[in-house]
């Protein structure tokens, strides 16, 4: 598998990446140094990890040269609208240490709220003025989508949303396939409740002489979904990057997409608002 694919904009992404979800900052630098050893170029926050800062630093501390680097994070639900989007736009690149941002998401819709679409096309013009490499969503429904294209003139390069073999989502999956709008999984591996123990998952994991959660990671990237698996074990780090070294047979591909149960982790987002999270 090739490591990298590219956005509807021609940028290349890592099909892995980072995720820094709850990384404080007491271990924020030894995982970020274990993951640049292991191969990871692509680190992934968000306002609300509240580890912007953290990250930013860990980073500069590496060896390796920001253009190396895609870096991503996310406004965060509080601050949607026009002027406000690019008021923290600015405060996360400083948080972050650096001058532009590889990726820059919404991170809910917020839908009743009314305020995604000026949100985006504030981040249109942050991207016209090369700020921005591209520009996306996190967890957007089909109907969201598709309002926001209708609305705004750049088609986004990425959807974030829950994805894992208990929640395939896989119509939202070919509706973004359609429009050539990347899929991205976050919670990939469903945060280990339950899913390694699932016997097709061992079986496959031990026909492979692999660990469950490479099965999983090597699962979406069949389907040709970005991850960002989170991990501050650096064993773990390592075993989730090496997911990407083999490929699962069709067949076992199937085996897995049958799991499905529609079973949500998180929030839906139709049901979250302004103010319904912390």
């Amino acid at each position: 598998m090739k490591k990298t694919m590219k956005l509807n904009n021609d940028l290349k992404i890592p099909r892995i990446g980072f995720g820094v979800y709850k990384i404080d900052e007491n271990h924020m630098d030894p995982a970020v140094k274990v993951a640049e050893k292991a191969g990871y170029r692509s680190f992934d926050t968000a306002y609300i990890y509240k580890n912007e800062h953290e990250l930013g630093e860990a980073l500069k501390k590496g060896d390796i040269p920001r253009e190396k680097l895609f870096i991503t994070t996310k406004i965060w639900n509080d601050f949607q609208g026009y002027e406000s989007t690019k008021e923290q736009f600015k405060a996360s690149l400083e948080r972050l240490g650096t001058d532009y941002l590889d990726l820059y998401l919404i991170h809910w819709p917020c839908e009743a709220d009314g305020l995604f679409i000026e949100t985006y096309k504030a981040m249109e013009e942050l991207y016209k003025e090369g700020l921005i490499k591209a520009i996306g969503v996190c967890n957007f429904e089909q109907h969201h989508l598709e309002k926001l294209m209708a609305e705004t003139e750049i088609v986004p390069a990425v959807n974030q949303i829950e994805c894992h073999p208990y929640l395939s989502q896989q119509p939202l999956q070919d509706f973004c396939d359609q429009h050539d709008i990347k899929v991205t999984a976050w919670m990939p591996l469903m945060r280990g409740r339950g899913l390694f123990e699932d016997p097709v998952i061992e079986k496959l994991a031990e026909k492979y002489e692999k660990t469950p959660a490479q099965i999983i990671l090597n699962w979406h990237l069949c389907h040709g979904r970005i991850v960002i698996p989170k991990s501050q074990t650096p064993s773990r780090i390592y075993e989730n990057f090496d997911a990407i070294k083999f490929e699962l047979r069709d067949k076992d591909v199937k085996k897995i997409d049958a799991l499905n149960k529609n079973l949500r982790q998180g929030k839906h987002p139709d049901d979250v608002k302004i103010g319904t999270l912390k």
